[in-house]
């Protein structure tokens, strides 16, 4: 005697909805763009960051136009031995501009090392001056605030975005199997 295959159940009749593998895999997908997009732009702006291609040296004097709250930062190329010995700069323009701690990072280009010196601060927007000067031969660049720490924080959202992405997918499509095979088990017992 052979057994009757079970009856078949039409697919559309399932619950919860095929739907919910194109929202799955939409979701992966977007999330996935998102962190490649991210990851992209802050690469490039992390090349970009610092000036290295116009440095200035002791008793230089350059000439910035910045707006109020501008983030710049004052970079200073550490030398063979070492970073320059007390480094210090000054800035002058209109309403009382500062420099500040920038804190620790690192920006990197293929045979130098850069480092902080010192963030710049000013409220108001126009032309200021920078001159920097230390007990060594040194060289400065005028850039961004974020190099290689920052860019690391962007690079960690920008893989954590498709990993979520994938995540999510994965436990969308597991559950909606799980349960769609629930619901047609359900179908069949209530069969004659």
């Amino acid at each position: 005697m052979h057994p009757f295959p079970p009856p078949q159940i039409p697919a559309n009749e399932l619950r919860p909805s095929r739907r919910w593998y194109a929202a799955a895999a939409a979701i992966a997908v977007v999330l996935i763009v998102m962190g490649v997009v991210i990851g992209a732009f802050r690469f490039d702006d992390a090349i970009d960051s610092v000036d290295t291609d116009h440095p200035f040296a002791n008793g230089d004097t350059v000439t910035l136009r910045l707006e109020a709250g501008s983030e710049k930062t004052i970079w200073i190329r550490d030398e063979e031995f070492g970073p320059s010995a007390a480094p210090k700069c000054s800035i002058t323009g209109p309403g009382d501009p500062g420099l500040t701690d920038p804190g620790v990072d690192v920006f990197l280009t293929r045979d130098e090392t850069w480092n902080p010196l010192y963030t710049i601060d000013v409220r108001r927007a126009g032309e200021y001056e920078v001159a920097c000067s230390s007990h060594a031969r040194s060289a400065y660049a005028i850039g961004d605030s974020g190099g290689l720490f920052a860019l690391a924080g962007w690079l960690v959202l920008a893989i954590a975005l498709p990993v979520l992405g994938i995540t999510v997918c994965a436990v969308v499509v597991l559950v909606t199997a799980v349960r769609r095979s629930r619901h047609r088990k359900q179908l069949v017992s209530r069969l004659p």
